[in-house]
């Protein structure tokens, strides 16, 4: 079992880099920091994986759940929810390589009558708690990433617009015949253009304030998918004691043969 301050059992809190507090020129940075992109990318990619998972998880219990009557159910029941399975390992992979989260193996299934089984097989996704966790991981996944999703699309669009308007905003009066971007509020030439170089400055200004605090927004909304993953997708409290208790057990039978052989040396000599 691996513990750490700040983090639950089966897991390893994340280390990426800028992961400690930033300083001053290092916060200035957040922006385009490598954490900011990879958060970022776990973020947009999150939607996709979270779409198939929960397409898998209700296509599974719509046409197993009434087939159940038949046999037919439950073995649809058994391979969509283990599709699942397979799903929140890549999840944890993703983790691994965009959060710098260590996620353990949860507790592997122990069919009865052993692995050539098929109803054995069955039952025991069925009644393992790890598919049920992997369900209720899919049914929260797909709200939380599309708010994720939302929230990087926007700001990093808006702010990368902004931040390079000194680099495209000639090719509106050159291309559109307007004079700038802006609002013409009464259509005849008035309202509030961008066109000098005060404008263009403030835009690239205000571009990186929003990209500033898209930086923290990123980093808050991965720290919640870090207690989804840690929390769903891992080996339960219970699982890692049990596993923590055989490794002491292992670790006694060790010493104790040790012992045993040293008694044995001794008592050779």
């Amino acid at each position: 079992m691996t513990t750490a301050p700040g983090g639950t059992a089966g897991t390893r809190p994340a280390r990426p880099a800028g992961a400690r507090r930033p300083s001053r020129t290092g916060a200035l940075s957040i922006p385009f920091g490598a954490r900011t992109w990879r958060e970022g990318c776990h973020q947009l990619l999150g939607l996709p994986l979270a779409t198939v998972s929960f397409t898998v998880l209700v296509t599974t219990l719509a046409v197993g759940a009434p087939l159940l009557i038949t046999f037919v159910g439950l073995p649809v029941l058994a391979a969509g929810l283990w599709a699942l399975r397979g799903l929140a390992r890549l999840e944890r992979e993703r983790a691994r390589l965009l959060l710098g989260l260590e996620v353990e193996e949860p507790e592997p299934l122990r069919p009865r009558g052993g692995r050539r089984s098929p109803l054995g097989w069955m039952g025991a996704v069925l009644r393992s708690p790890v598919t049920w966790r992997t369900s209720a991981w899919t049914l929260v996944h797909l709200p939380w990433s599309l708010v994720g999703f939302t929230v990087v699309t926007v700001l990093w669009g808006l702010g990368w617009t902004l931040l390079l308007f000194p680099l495209w905003f000639w090719t509106v009066p050159r291309f559109s015949g307007e004079p700038g971007v802006g609002i013409n509020l009464d259509g005849r030439g008035g309202g509030w253009v961008w066109d000098g170089p005060l404008e263009v400055a403030m835009a690239a200004v205000l571009g990186y304030l929003v990209l500033y605090g898209a930086g923290w927004a990123v980093r808050a909304l991965c720290t919640v998918d870090r207690a989804l993953v840690s929390g769903l997708l891992g080996p339960s409290a219970q699982a890692d004691r049990v596993r923590q208790l055989e490794s002491d057990r292992s670790s006694v039978l060790d010493t104790s043969a040790a012992d045993l052989r040293r008694i044995e040396r001794d008592l050779h000599d």
